[in-house]
């Protein structure tokens, strides 16, 4: 992993609280939002920072608002969706870096990114920015995009934070979670990101957690954020999503884009002259902003000073920032399915290439993440490159429908029923055309390579999907070709996942190429002649129908609220939970070589602690396992490590991701592959104490290629954490007969007065505050005080209290 450079030093005179302690508060209120869309405010001794959009490149505009292709090119490097699926930390740890070298040359100060909000639900408009279903894999790959870089001296913005999970109604709509799901999935991949890579800035999200707006909420935004995770950075707020903004300074919302103008620096300066905000918290955030700026005009310093070239792509264009992004798109591609070795092609196989998407690729999602390329590969093109025999026919056309055809297009252009009618009719006929050619290229070819896919408008920001559907016209169209060639290879362009169940029994070979940025077309071309061999992993489930998904029947809610009912069983855990059929599962990808695993163990060491303050105590896990490449070629496989507790004390999914690794190996070559969990990556989060929780027992330990394709299984003792649960006087009598404390006398006493099974069920429900009401029990509230204040350490038990607890018992006996 690259070093990260040492931290921005300051001398007396420079140092940020300095700088804004000598500052008006006018000066100090105007630092707090930014002066224009894209820049942060000046002030005497602080300078100006440039933020510009990314995470997979640098979205450089000069315009406040303008349109994207006005921007600045630079490299896309495949977005979110596809670097998680390479689970190759390294190499996203160098697309980061390629993104801070162009960031530099390009005067950007911060890149705002990664993303790694949970795909909750395959509908959200904007999974393609985002990494994954599971909150350890999304940290991972979070943290090591934040590492990269910010290790060449540019800032991030870890965003959205948090639980920004939809699009509909995303600045406005509550999300209405659980504290335990909350912590397990929606915030640990940040804790995680937070403690390993200390991103620069974190960006709020617009959406509200639980009735109150993420950048409102000090709880979310400092308590936990910085009080548990230790951050030092400064949080921003999103594009326009600051609700109230004096709420939001004293929650810890630093810095607002893009900025309310002097209309917010008054309504500041009236807020801390009129008592309604403290000054200290002003200052607190104006120093962080101070901070920011300073280190970033430190960095520029050391760079150098910016290009300014025009604005045309060749100028622009790194061959080595393209070959980096060749080699990552190809690294993303999963390969689903492969019957009988259809895959890989031969150079002399006569190929059919079919849909317009080989030729017009779809490399990235819409909205705030676009990036306008230095240039841009087709599969096409690069297929045409790699064989000797190919025919093209593009199928169908895109636009608004995705291959629907032109005719609805063309249709709604023209007031006159006339000129719809004809436009119509030359839609329909061009569709017809472009079909028959199709299944006459098909017909005749060695092998059909079909291009399948979503179009722009399906997957955006701002709007989230209505299914998971592929167009109508391309799944007809796919039909026909099938009728006279089966020997078909299906290749996915797609943000998200599509239902591939139609027809993923009647085709031999099925290729996830995702969004793949400006490079994706020669890596496509390269996994298919085999020059890579695919090691690409599913980051989401592919389930087979929308209904079978987790929050399909809350998704995305209702009177601006949505309930996470699902609770931790997200992704995977709840398909597992179920025992249910899916596609494909979690972790799923084929190799053109095969792997065997052997010789699994476990042991307990100190590998670190990956969440920072967790749980109490030793106990980290190392596994190892010998994995063999059994086939005749090289190739990569991603080794993953799943744990669980059987017969936990508390709910909890079959399996969770706990450590993952890659392993290259030539055919015949074994190696030690060694898995590192860190004992707070078992943790639960116990409502009750309110913390995290490591819990005794016999853990076990699953390692293979995939959620579902468990290659070894091992297990090992855990110690518990040694906390002790406060009780309450909602605590039951069964939580007060394992309390180390009173837990002995109240379980013997239990235990003396000889009740049945079916008695003992109740007398464990029942509240200690309920003791009191029992006819006949004699127990005070006075005497139950006295047993919480001998539970928690602070009192005595007296012996009338006992006295009074075992003549209950006794009168429970008698009620058999």
């Amino acid at each position: 992993m690259t070093k990260k450079p040492p931290a921005a030093t300051f001398s007396a005179a420079t140092e940020p609280a300095t700088i804004v302690r000598n500052l008006t508060l006018e000066q100090k209120a105007r630092l707090l939002s930014g002066a224009s869309f894209w820049t942060t405010a000046e002030a005497p001794g602080v300078p100006s920072a440039y933020l510009a959009d990314g995470p997979h490149g640098v979205r450089r505009l000069d315009a406040d608002v303008g349109d994207i292709e006005g921007a600045v090119p630079a490299t896309c490097f495949p977005p979110a969706v596809a670097l998680g699926s390479t689970f190759d930390v390294g190499l996203v740890e160098r697309v980061g870096e390629a993104v801070a070298a162009e960031a530099q040359r390009r005067g950007v100060d911060v890149v705002l990114g990664p993303g790694i909000n949970i795909k909750r639900s395959p509908l959200c408009g904007r999974n393609f920015e985002y990494v994954a279903e599971d909150p350890l894999l999304a940290g991972e790959i979070g943290a090591a995009l934040v590492t990269g870089i910010q290790g060449k001296g540019v800032a991030t913005s870890l965003k959205h934070f948090a639980a920004n999970n939809q699009e509909t109604e995303r600045m406005r709509v509550s999300a209405d979670i659980d504290e335990r799901t909350l912590r397990e999935i929606y915030l640990r991949g940040f804790q995680r990101v937070v403690t390993k890579a200390q991103p620069a800035t974190l960006m709020s999200s617009y959406n509200r957690i639980n009735g109150t707006y993420t950048g409102e909420d000090r709880r979310i935004t400092t308590d936990i954020l910085r009080g548990e995770w230790g951050f030092k950075g400064l949080v921003m707020s999103d594009w326009g999503a600051v609700h109230n903004r004096i709420a939001g300074i004293r929650a810890g919302l630093d810095l607002e884009m893009p900025g309310g103008g002097e209309g917010r620096v008054k309504e500041i300066v009236a807020a801390v002259k009129s008592g309604t905000l403290d000054l200290a918290d002003v200052d607190r955030s104006a120093t962080r902003v101070a901070t920011l700026a300073l280190a970033a005009q430190g960095a520029r310093g050391a760079a150098g000073p910016p290009a300014e070239p025009g604005h045309d792509a060749e100028t622009w264009h790194d061959d080595a920032h393209h070959v980096l992004a060749r080699e990552a798109a190809g690294r993303a591609i999963v390969l689903l399915k492969n019957d009988g070795g259809l895959l890989p092609l031969a150079p002399q196989t006569r190929l059919a290439v079919i849909g317009e998407l080989a030729r017009t690729p779809r490399y990235q999602g819409a909205g705030s993440s676009q990036i306008v390329p230095t240039r841009l590969d087709d599969a096409l093109a690069a297929i045409q490159d790699s064989a000797t025999d190919v025919v093209f026919a593009p199928g169908y056309e895109l636009g608004a429908a995705g291959g629907a055809g032109a005719g609805d297009r063309a249709g709604s252009a023209s007031g006159r029923r006339p000129a719809k009618a004809a436009a119509a009719d030359a839609a329909a006929a061009l569709a017809a055309a472009l079909a028959a050619d199709a299944v006459a290229a098909a017909r005749d070819a060695g092998v059909v390579l079909f291009f399948a896919g979503l179009p722009q408008s399906a997957e955006a920001e701002g709007r989230d999907r209505e299914h998971i559907e592929l167009p109508a016209s391309q799944l007809a169209l796919l039909d026909r070709v099938l009728e006279v060639n089966p020997r078909v290879v299906v290749v996915l362009s797609n943000g998200s996942v599509v239902r591939l169940s139609g027809f993923a029994d009647r085709v031999p070979a099925i290729v996830e190429g995702w969004l793949l940025g400006q490079a994706g077309g020669g890596a496509v071309a390269d996994v298919l002649f085999g020059r890579v061999n695919p090691s690409g992993r599913l980051t989401e489930t592919i389930p087979l129908r929308i209904e079978d998904t987790p929050a399909w029947t809350s998704f995305p809610g209702t009177g601006l609220h949505v309930t996470y009912g699902e609770g931790i069983f997200v992704g995977y855990r709840w398909y597992d939970a179920r025992d249910m059929a899916v596609q494909f599962p979690f972790g799923h990808g084929l190799s053109y070589t095969t792997f065997a695993y052997s010789g699994l163990a476990v042991s307990t060491g100190s590998v670190g602690s990956a969440d920072g303050k967790g749980s109490t105590g030793g106990g980290d896990l190392t596994a190892t396992v010998t994995v063999t490449n059994t086939g005749g070629v090289a190739g990569r496989e991603v080794v993953q490590c799943y744990v669980s507790l059987p017969g936990s004390t508390v709910p909890r999914a079959p399996r969770a991701l706990a450590a993952f690794a890659i392993v290259d190996l030539a055919p015949g070559e074994s190696r030690q592959v060694e898995l590192a969990v860190a004992r707070d990556d078992l943790a639960y989060w116990d409502v009750r104490a309110d913390r995290w929780l490591v819990e005794g027992g016999a853990y076990r330990v699953e390692v293979g290629a995939s959620s579902r394709d468990l290659r070894a299984t091992a297990e090992v003792a855990v110690p518990p954490d040694s906390v002790v649960v406060p009780l309450t006087g909602q605590s039951s009598l069964g939580e007060a007969m394992v309390h180390p404390v009173i837990g002995p006398t109240v379980t013997g006493m239990l235990q003396a007065a000889g009740l049945s099974d079916d008695v003992m069920v109740m007398t464990r429900a029942m509240p200690l505050e309920r003791l009191p009401y029992q006819p006949g029990s004699g127990v005070t509230h006075k005497q139950l005080k006295q047993l919480l204040d001998v539970a928690n350490g602070t009192g005595g038990l007296t012996t009338r209290t006992a006295n009074k607890l075992l003549t209950l018992t006794a009168r429970l006996r008698r009620r058999r």
